[in-house]
């Protein structure tokens, strides 16, 4: 993997743009959004097929920028997601896709946490001179050394973990924490808790109106911004301010979107009447697919349509995410990029955009021909994983996805425990919702990505087998303490 990123890196080193009057500046150092939502679904929004929830500004958004429809996260579940977006590698390669204490997602308390010693996205930018910031959900780690204050983030405003993990859901399941409790969900600016517990129904208003200021107040320098939405989140009604309570056709979850879409229209009007917005690139997109509710024809807790599963699977709903990217004078206006890409490429091409140089051991690429749509791009991936925590389940390469023979599995979005020992073969370009498998009409190509996948296993490991390409997840020595109110 790690001589095709290089290959591909010096191949693509190109000028950002050549743009007639844009500034040295321009061409270098851009400012950088990126608008990371928690489940929500890719047919949750107008510009992805709703019919259901008003998202004028992310139809603007999209108007004004590039649609990516096969725009991957690495997992169907949040803490490696999240992990996979900052360093730009699978959250298998860094061991952040289970760990013996929390299972395949950070619980509060824990001993465990993103390794300071792998590098985020806010460290390559830092090194550029950029100010950088992260607002909402963090759930990297709770422990101080694991925070965003140590991985290379000036500021952070946020909750530390998902908006469910409340003291009365810790104490629901005490027993089988072994008695750790939970703190109430607190509120931090940098390493400490300023309320606890949080006011959740103004999460979405009190980020943004935290994210504009900080854009007010470094306008005239570069700066990141992440702003990690904790909503629609992780509860069964998610959270949303009075002034959109109640008001959409979709009860709690359309109400989180449509706020969603509004705090979205507030940074776009911030960098305009800063006169910005033409040297800021806008990334937005979801952390995985919608958990859908358990009445399919519901959409109470999301849409992944026409995608097929949930999330928290391997599947096409819970992997594909509803991504938007705009940066006027530089992304074509009202396109579409059909191409594989990840959030594994954002810090190789952001670190390309800004000049720095990326870590050597990652798992993305610079996907600025994407971005820009410069003629002939396309993907630079011969192969995309598909990991439940430590299993791989399928591989993408081209159009196919395989779904690989299984004797055990503890979750699948196809198979049965009865009937998993034959491959799965979906052309997902074709057959968007994965209907039809064609593995006994291609076997060349179960073939082909059967080896790809024997290849993933070797380097990013399988089920109770390490890979060689794995490094460790953090932990602190001493016993974990719970964020409290000073």
């Amino acid at each position: 993997m790690h001589q095709r990123f290089i290959l591909f890196a010096i191949l693509t080193f190109l000028p950002v743009s050549t743009i007639a009057g844009q500034t040295a500046r321009q061409s270098q150092s851009p400012n950088i959004v990126v608008i990371f939502c928690d489940n929500l679904g890719y047919g949750d929004i107008e510009p992805f097929g709703s019919t259901l929830h008003r998202t004028p500004h992310l139809n603007q958004m999209a108007a004004e920028g590039c649609r990516f429809t096969h725009f991957y996260v690495s997992s169907g579940v949040c803490t490696p997601s999240r992990a996979s977006l900052l360093t730009g590698c699978y959250a298998q390669r860094i061991g952040m896709h289970q760990n013996p204490r929390d299972g395949h997602v950070l619980r509060p308390v824990s001993a465990y946490g993103l390794a300071t010693s792998e590098t985020t996205i806010a460290e390559v930018l830092r090194k550029a001179g950029y100010a950088t910031s992260i607002f909402g959900k963090w759930h990297l780690g709770d422990q101080p050394e694991f925070l965003p204050n140590n991985q290379g983030f000036d500021l952070f405003f946020g909750i530390p973990y998902s908006d469910d993990m409340t003291r009365e859901v810790g104490q629901r399941l005490a027993e089988r924490l072994q008695g750790n409790q939970w703190p109430e969900l607190p509120l931090m600016r940098n390493a400490t808790v300023i309320e606890a517990p949080v006011d959740r129904n103004l999460l979405t208003k009190r980020c943004t109106e935290e994210a504009c200021k900080f854009i007010q107040d470094n306008h005239d320098r570069p700066f990141f911004v992440y702003f990690a939405q904790p909503m629609p989140g992780s509860t069964a009604a998610p959270f949303s301010s009075p002034e959109f309570r109640g008001k959409s056709k979709n009860g709690p979850w359309g109400d989180s979107i449509e706020e969603i879409d509004w705090s979205t229209g507030q940074i776009l009007k911030t960098l305009i009447k800063l006169n910005i917005d033409d040297n800021t690139l806008v990334v937005w997109l979801s952390d995985n697919g919608a958990p859908l509710a358990s009445d399919r024809s519901s959409l109470a807790r999301g849409s992944n349509l026409p995608l097929h599963g949930r999330g928290y699977t391997t599947s096409e709903g819970a992997f594909r995410s509803p991504t938007i990217m705009r940066w006027p004078g530089h992304v074509k206006p009202n396109s579409v990029c059909s191409q594989l890409a990840t959030t594994m490429d954002l810090l190789p091409t952001f670190a390309a955009l800004t000049g720095v140089a990326p870590p050597k051991e990652i798992d993305g690429y610079d996907i600025r021909p994407l971005i820009l749509g410069s003629d002939g791009a396309t993907t630079p991936y011969e192969a995309f994983f598909y990991y439940y925590r430590d299993q791989l389940q399928a591989v993408r390469s081209g159009d196919w996805k395989l779904f690989i023979p299984l004797d055990t599995f503890e979750r699948h979005p196809h198979f049965t425990p009865a009937n998993s020992s034959k491959p799965l073969l979906f052309n997902v370009v074709t057959d968007i919702s994965s209907e039809h498998n064609v593995a006994a009409d291609h076997p060349e190509i179960v073939a082909r990505l059967s080896r790809l996948a024997a290849r993933a296993m070797a380097e990013l490991g399988d089920h109770n087998r390490t890979g060689h390409g794995q490094r460790p997840t953090g932990k602190i020595t001493g016993k974990p303490k719970p964020l409290l109110l000073p």
